[in-house]
This record gives C-alpha cells, structure tokens and sequence, in this order.
C-alpha cells in the first residue's frame, strides 16, 4: 500500500513545555509543507511506515515529491547516481566532471534499469531507512520491489516478487563473464555486476532475466574495474544485504578528539561457500584520511574527490575538535572608548517582530553585542540587549502570539512562523533557523541561568 495524499491541516492544541509552549496546529492564513505546485502533501512512504519523516538526506526526493514526481529525483549516493523511475530503479556511474559555464559538474547518465518483469509502478516509496541508507519500494499488483541503497555503497541490494528479475541497459552491454549466477558485464564504459542466488541463469542481452532460482534476491554492484579477479572479490560480498546503517560518536575531552563509528547491519542471505556476511564501502576523503582502517587498492570518483573501497561492515575516523567559544576572548590592541560608543549608539535599538530567518539574525547580532559590551564592562547596554532576547524569545516560545512555533507531526518537524525562505512550505534551511534561536537562548543561559 503505497501512501501519497494531499494534506488539509486539523485543529491542534497548545503542548506547554517547561515555561514555554508550542501548537499542533498551523497560524492562521500560514502553509505547511507543500509541493511546487503549491499543493500540501504528507510523506510519501509505505505502508506500515513508522520512522521520523526526514526531508534532510540525499534520499529526500523518495519522500518528499517536492518537484511532483511520482518516484525520486536523481539520487547522489556516491559512488553510484540513481533515479526511480515507474519500471524500477536507473543506476549510473559519473567519473569526470564536465565544464559548464561557471560550473564543474557531474551529470547523471544511467546504464541499466532494475526492475521486475511486468513491473510498472505509479509510484516509488521510502519503506524504511538507515543514517545513510535507505530502502525503496515499488509496487503494481501483485509484483513488487525493494531496493536498498547508500553513501559509499558500490552495491544496490533488491528483493523481488511477482516477476522475474530483469536488468535493462542503455546500449548492448559488453559481457566478459557469464557463469551460472554471476553476470560481469560493461556498458557504455561502466562495470557492472550482477548477483543472482546459486543456481541462478541469465538469459537475454540488452535485456538480462532471471527466474532467481525461486528465490527473490538480487544485488547488483558498480565495478571499479572489468577483471574476474575484483569480480569474484565483489561476489564474496554481494550476498551481505545491508539492512541498516548506524553512526555513533564518543568525544574525548582529554584530547578533544571525536571518535565517530560507522556501522552496516547485514544479513547474509546465500550462505554458499565462500560466501561473507560483511558489505563492502567507498569512504570519502574526509574519512580516508582520518581512519587507521584499512582499505582496499580500488577506487572509484565522486564529485567530493577519489573513494576508497573497504572490505567491512565497520570503519572509524578520529578528528580533532576543540570546542566552539561562545564569542572571541578580549585580545589584542584596539581603541576600547570607540567600540565603546559603537555600542552605545545601538544600546536603545529594539526588537521587532519578523519571521524566523530575518528575526533571527537580528536576535544573533544582539547575541553578539552581549558579549562585547560584557568585555567592555558595559554592564546596562548588555543588559538591555540581553533583555530585548529574552522578549524576543518568550514571545517565539509561546504559542498563540504573533510568533510561535507549530509542530507538524507528519513531518516530524518544529517550524516557526511568520516564516520565509522555504522554511514553512519546503522545510527549508531549518538549522539556520533554529540555530539562532538556539545561539540566542545559550547566550540568555550564560548570563541568567534562571531564565533558562
């Protein structure tokens, strides 16, 4: 059952939290999220659905047809670039980037299409998702399909019913290895490998179809090379289907280091010999260069520079952090009575009432200001812009004034209103928004903690 309605927003209520309070329901006369047609929408996800919507991911068109279609936009899962079309999911591979005016860009041309023989669907939905997985579905009658995908997976794991399993490529592909259930295959100067169950067969050529040999799996990876040898490598590992993704974090703060993991749950659903119920990854730059882990020889390209490949289901970086100063320590030569009256000539400024993003820088410069006239020993004027915050902010954190917050709960999402910027209608830039009210507060807490 596939889900995918025009929202019309119910009568809510007032949800008091601490001093403050936010609305289940929308303002009067304001939006909530809508399509580009203007149309207001609910996630569109599968049935039985029960995580957090998120409009934040590379995975964001799945579930939020922002721009209408009924299936995905161009998915940038690096290494591979997906789409969801009607008759399953268009993989593709971009290793150089072309020049276009100003721009150096990584367009995307598919390869192969997978789908299910018979298989056309109205609509593609998210059924479930990992930290940076996610999982797809289609459906038309009695055929079906999922299809797992990821940052850094060179593999798009599919379960199939309903139909054979067929894989369509642009151009006749280029087979140089063909046994049993294991395709190796080029096309248009992309490798791809197919993985079927044992005892599978592929029939067909620019059409390749299989039975599964009655089963309903399948995995399909992106190669970063045509040898049997880094064929075989993929195919110890191509029946490992990723079913979530985790990342945890630990700071140390003896030596302000943050120790983040990343993890693939997998179950291993041919446990032919040989056979390892451990995934394989591409790492970014920014995780190569930070982990002791060790990677492979292959390599693919992204628009964030070379991957590396991993054998594993876990890899760890360790960065350096050193914290973030609520403002810049009084350092250095300056003319202390000039930034003095800079500040007492805006020391009777007020307030006004405006929607988040404008409302909000101006609540940061008066963050800012605090600290300054603090160092200045300016004690009245930080009061006074520590005062006008605090106004600000009462009046955002309480519903039912002329700024507030409502919660919308099929979105899983808290926005302020007035808004502005896509932040009501497309969920826009939410972490600026919040950011300064947030940043406001912090600065509120540290002189009065009370308040707070």
């Amino acid at each position: 059952m596939i889900l995918f309605v025009v929202a019309t927003p119910v009568s809510g209520q007032t949800v008091n939290v601490g001093q403050g309070s936010y609305s289940t329901s929308l303002p009067a006369g304001e939006i909530g999220p809508q399509n580009s047609s203007g149309q207001n929408v609910f996630p569109k996800v599968a049935s039985g659905f029960s995580q957090p919507a998120q409009s934040n991911d590379f995975w964001s068109s799945l579930i939020y047809p922002f721009f209408g279609s009924p299936h995905s936009n161009v998915l940038y899962a690096h290494p591979l670039n997906v789409k969801a079309v009607d008759t399953g999911l268009q993989m593709g591979y971009t290793s150089d980037h072309v020049f276009a005016a100003a721009d150096y860009l990584y367009p995307f041309f598919h390869q192969i299409t997978v789908g299910v023989s018979g298989l056309t669907a109205s609509q593609t939905v998210t059924e479930s998702y990992g930290d940076w997985t996610v999982t797809a579905l289609w459906q038309n009658g009695s055929r079906s399909m999922t299809a797992a995908l990821g940052h850094g997976l060179p593999y798009v794991f599919y379960r199939i019913t309903g139909g054979d399993a067929v894989v369509t490529s642009v151009a006749t592909p280029s087979v140089w290895f063909n046994e049993d259930e294991v395709i190796g295959m080029t096309v248009d100067g992309r490798h791809y490998g197919l993985f079927a169950p044992t005892g599978s067969t592929w029939s067909g050529s620019t059409t390749l179809q299989s039975a599964l040999n009655g089963e309903d799996y399948l995995s399909v990876a992106l190669l970063p090379d045509p040898s049997t040898e880094t064929l075989e490598l993929f195919r110890k590992h191509a029946y490992a289907f990723v079913t979530n993704s985790t990342v945890d974090w630990n700071y140390n703060e003896s030596t302000a280091e943050v120790v983040t993991t990343y993890s693939y749950e997998t179950e291993l659903l041919d446990a032919a010999e040989g056979n390892i119920n451990e995934t394989m990854t591409a790492l970014y730059r920014h995780q190569y260069l930070h982990t002791s882990d060790l990677t492979t020889n292959h390599t693919y390209q992204s628009p964030n520079g070379v991957m590396k490949l991993r054998e594993g289901n876990t890899f760890t970086t360790n960065l350096k952090f050193g914290g973030v100063l609520p403002a810049l320590p009084d350092r250095g030569d300056y003319n202390r009575d000039e930034l003095l009256g800079f500040v007492q000539s805006v020391a009777n400024e007020t307030l006004p009432v405006g929607p988040t993003y404008d409302n909000g820088k101006a609540m940061a410069r008066f963050t800012h200001l605090v600290h300054i006239a603090d160092q200045l020993g300016a004690t009245a004027e930080r009061d006074h812009f520590l005062s006008e915050i605090k106004n600000r902010l009462e009046e955002w954190f309480t519903a039912g004034g002329t700024q507030e917050y409502s919660y919308i709960d099929s979105w899983n999402v808290l926005t302020g209103y007035p808004s502005g910027f896509g932040a009501d209608n497309q969920i826009n830039d939410h972490h600026f928004h919040a950011s300064y009210a947030v940043m406001s507060a912090a600065t509120v807490a540290q002189y009065d903690s009370a308040w707070a």
